[in-house]
């Protein structure tokens, strides 16, 4: 599994200036980075991974996104012209992201992992907080930097499902 080390020293190859925040108390996912850390909602992300069915298959899809704004299925659907959007099974994100499901960081991803950023970030002029795989720790980066690093397709997650667009099911824990 990846972890905090392992981005930080990734980071530091590229040069690229950013923080590893210790987390006065230990977190299980990235939506509770803004009552740990005490931090606006719109500046902490995540990652949700999603099990994605096309005509071609299923596959696991990543999407970057603030933890107040959670990717919604119609939409993730319309984007990949999928028939079903379903969130991944812990063992799925585990297998997909190598990092801990519910603390996978946008960073490091595998390249064949399809990777959605929602465009919204990037009117984003602070800091991001961002999980690093593990439960005590957050990385803290300036957004236009993860953005260059991030290897993902910026879309627009706030359009409205088509009546066109294909079916899916809600999120649902």
């Amino acid at each position: 599994m990846k972890d905090a080390l392992a981005i930080h020293r990734w980071l530091l190859a590229h040069q690229v200036h950013h923080e590893i925040v210790r987390l006065p108390r230990a977190m299980t996912c990235s939506d509770e980075l803004p009552e740990v850390l005490s931090a606006s909602p719109e500046i902490c992300l995540g990652v949700t991974v999603l099990e994605v069915t096309t005509r071609i298959g299923r596959e696991p899809v990543a999407v970057v996104t603030s933890v107040d704004s959670p990717p919604r299925p119609g939409v993730i659907g319309g984007i990949l012209e999928a028939r079903r959007v379903r969130p991944a099974s812990a063992f799925t994100v585990n297998s997909a992201t190598d990092y801990a499901s519910g603390l996978v960081c946008p960073l490091l991803l595998p390249p064949t992992l399809t990777v959605l950023v929602d465009e919204r970030l990037t009117r984003t002029a602070t800091p991001v907080y961002v999980p690093t795989g593990e439960r005590r720790t957050a990385l803290l980066i300036r957004t236009d930097h993860l953005l260059t690093l991030v290897s993902g397709k910026i879309v627009d997650l706030t359009r409205h499902r088509s009546h066109r667009e294909p079916a899916t099911f809600p999120l649902a824990g």
